[in-house]
């Protein structure tokens, strides 16, 4: 791949990388061990009496007790594509779990000639945490394509004025050879999509109707979205993969556009420009915020609960590259700091969420992964 050769292009990187970062200081914080022994886990959830439910990416969904003993593979996971980035990933349960027992899930699923993508299923675990049951496949990214690589995979359940909405928001990454699907509708690579609790189509989608396009889109031009989730105020935040810096972090808004791959805030592998070789473009939805160098974020949550002193209304975000947990400072909607957490861990931070109890758990992603309190 070719080198960029152009100098003001490396002079605007420098440039942007100093608009865009806020001071990054390490911060003391406690990781207190759960659980430890677990195959590159994935994604955390939360069932009843102080239970998690953590995915394992090998193709495993386990539940781990408050004690931290690891209970042996739920039974009825479909089948994975355990290659590359792919793999059983994100896990999430239902609103209304205390009744119904739902759990989504989303995970790498075969296709015909060596094909996959990632796909979002639904199912009842049993009273008895080990099996589960009416395990239907409620949506599938089209097309398959052969490639191990940008699943996206992150389940947020929509919310409106408080209350679930019977739908899901799912973030689809561009599966990489095919990064120019991205800013086209006729297909869900590099998007978000939003279907029903059923896998229906939202008849409020921004392109319902549209010929040119796919019903499920709900924003295009991402790269691959590994980390999403709802602010306090209920609006939907993702952030997403760059190439060689501009990790970004977006609020995705219906049928908009995020510009993946005609502009980026960083430079592709190499350091060839990306697209236009432009960091913006008219009709393109600027981030939030952006990381140079890329940070490899997974994992998103805010602080809501009274757990940690100073910290409510921060965000928190995995880096993978950096094997740290980020403290994001937000005032008037832009990160005015950056601060480590877990940096001494070791481990690549791969979820973070805040459980019922209010503290806050992470899972690491290691051939021995860990999953961790954390404590202020």
């Amino acid at each position: 791949m070719s080198r960029c050769s152009t100098p003001w292009l490396l002079a605007a990187a420098t440039a942007l990388a100093t608009l865009a970062s806020p001071s990054v200081l390490a911060q003391a914080a406690t990781g207190q061990t759960i659980a430890e022994g677990l195959e590159r886990p994935w994604a955390v959830a939360f069932l009843p009496g102080g239970r998690f439910l953590v995915t394992e990416k090998p193709g495993r969904l386990r539940v781990i007790e408050p004690d931290g003993r690891i209970g042996a593979p739920v039974v009825g996971v479909p089948r994975v594509v355990d290659a590359g980035q792919g793999g059983l990933l994100d896990v999430i349960t239902d609103s209304g779990f205390a009744s119904n027992r739902t759990i989504y899930f989303c995970f790498s699923e075969a296709g015909g000639n060596g094909g996959n993508s990632t796909a979002l299923a639904r199912a009842r675990l049993s009273p008895d945490n080990r099996s589960l049951q009416d395990v239907q496949v409620i949506f599938s990214q089209k097309p398959k394509v052969r490639s191990s690589l940008h699943f996206g995979c992150r389940i947020v359940e929509r919310t409106v004025n408080g209350q679930p909405d019977g739908t899901l928001f799912l973030t689809l990454g561009d599966r990489y050879s095919q990064r120019h699907d991205a800013q086209r509708l006729g297909n869900h690579h590099g998007k978000v999509v939003r279907v029903g609790k059923d896998g229906s189509v939202p008849r409020d989608n921004p392109f319902v109707g549209r010929r040119d396009a796919l019903p499920e889109i709900w924003s295009y031009g991402h790269r691959n979205p590994q980390g999403a989730t709802l602010a306090p105020d209920g609006r939907y935040w993702i952030h997403e993969h760059a190439a060689q810096g501009g990790d970004e972090i977006n609020l995705p808004l219906p049928g908009k556009n995020y510009g993946w791959p005609e502009t980026s805030k960083g430079v592709d592998y190499g350091g060839a420009p990306i697209g236009t070789g432009k960091p913006s473009l008219p009709g393109v939805e600027e981030p939030l915020h952006f990381w140079n160098p890329s940070i490899a974020p997974s994992g998103m949550a805010f602080v809501t609960s009274d757990r940690y002193p100073g910290w409510k209304g921060n965000l928190m975000v995995g880096a993978l590259k950096f094997q740290y947990l980020a403290r994001l400072e937000l005032k008037n909607g832009k990160v005015v700091a950056e601060h480590k957490l877990l940096d001494k861990v070791g481990h690549r931070m791969r979820d973070v969420k805040q459980g019922p109890d209010g503290w806050l758990y992470v899972v690491t992603d290691n051939r021995d992964g860990k999953l961790i309190r954390v404590r202020q």
